[in-house]
């Protein structure tokens, strides 16, 4: 590996949920990072989905931010209704 590839790998950061803290340098050969990334923990329970947003920063650096519920959408880019209650009560 060059020493030009190495200089054009690019720094990731992640902020909230369960990837807080996690720093992953992704090698230029990938390509651009992608503009959401999805974490599916498996574990004893049930299956817990977090969606990361990039916020690219100057230079070869960015930090994706855990997707909060407020930021969520239905399939057709609206906000998913919510009738405050839950349907499969009595």
């Amino acid at each position: 590996m060059s020493e030009q590839e190495c200089l054009d790998d690019t720094v990731l950061l992640f902020v909230g949920g369960p990837l807080d803290g996690r720093v992953e340098v992704r090698p230029a050969r990938h390509g651009d990072p992608l503009p959401t990334v999805t974490h599916v923990h498996l574990h004893d329970g049930p299956k817990v989905v977090s969606r990361y947003d990039l916020q690219e920063l100057p230079g070869q650096t960015g930090v994706y931010h855990l997707r909060t519920p407020a930021q969520r959408s239905g399939r057709n880019g609206t906000s998913a209704p919510s009738s405050g209650r839950d349907e499969s009560a009595g």
